[in-house]
């Protein structure tokens, strides 16, 4: 008897053992947080969402709570699915995302080097737009996604046209990479201010919007560059020339320019 080993308690199979358990229990810990806080963060992302569709329609207010954004994009805000392909507009619906779209072959394209000026490599066959109503009840403007390579990351942005199909009402991003101070100045509410009343195209349905410098003195047309930011500058100009475009939203304000939205 004085000959028996001692039994190790911390073997390797043992110490292999309760890692396991340890990974097991954290990973059902983490699962079960994140299947219980889907609904939450869904409701954050819309509620997002609809701040920045309210804020680039100037229907904004300072410290609106949750309820008041709802309030108010309910009652001011209505989602339509633009077609592409017919550029007609549907009933949208709460199930539309853009990303899930873009994965698949039956409901997106991709486009040629020719065509990808925006970079954005793949366009969905219907975009989720938003018609502003006026206190009255009618179409004030149209709220369209926008979005395309930046310097370091693909910028999203929504952009307000006015019913004449023409004229920018203002402009926010809402999502980027870019570099602070920088690029980055697309958040600049000085920058920001450039855009409401220029002209996205000129009298022949031509885009017409420019980023360049200095391009905001006396220019219809004009938005100044981001100083220092010249990749940043070019991937909006490059954005805007995309989704202004024929493989945009071109022919959809043509339609608008000819009284489409007034005709129901």
């Amino acid at each position: 008897m004085a000959n028996e080993k001692p039994i190790n308690n911390d073997s390797v199979g043992r110490t292999f053992l309760v890692v396991f358990i340890l990974c097991l229990v954290c990973s059902i810990v983490v699962a079960g947080a994140a299947v219980g806080l889907k609904p939450q963060q869904q409701e954050q992302i819309q509620l997002d969402t609809q701040r920045n569709i309210l804020s680039v329609a100037g229907l904004l207010q300072p410290k609106m709570t949750a309820e008041e954004i709802q309030s108010v994009y309910k009652e001011r805000i209505e989602p339509k699915l633009l077609n592409f392909k017919t550029n007609e507009l549907s009933d949208s619906t709460s199930r539309y995302d853009l990303n899930n779209e873009l994965r698949s072959e039956e409901t997106s394209i991709a486009l040629s080097p020719a065509e990808d000026i925006a970079k954005i490599r793949r366009r969905a066959n219907s975009a989720e737009i938003y018609l502003v109503k006026d206190e009255t009840g009618k179409v004030s403007q149209i709220i369209l996604p926008v979005y395309g390579s930046g310097l370091w990351s693909v910028m999203y942005a929504f952009i307000a046209v006015d019913v004449d199909g023409v004229t920018s009402r203002g402009i926010t991003y809402y999502a980027h990479g870019e570099t602070p101070g920088l690029g980055g100045e697309v958040d600049n509410p000085q920058w920001k201010a450039q855009w409401p009343g220029k002209k996205l195209f000129n009298e022949q349905g031509v885009p017409a919007i420019k980023i360049v410098r200095g391009g905001a003195t006396d220019n219809p047309f004009g938005i100044d560059g981001l100083s220092g930011a010249t990749l940043t500058s070019n991937g909006i100009q490059h954005m805007f020339d995309f989704w202004l475009g024929d493989n945009g939203f071109g022919p959809f304000l043509k339609k608008v320019r000819e009284g489409a939205l007034n005709n129901g």
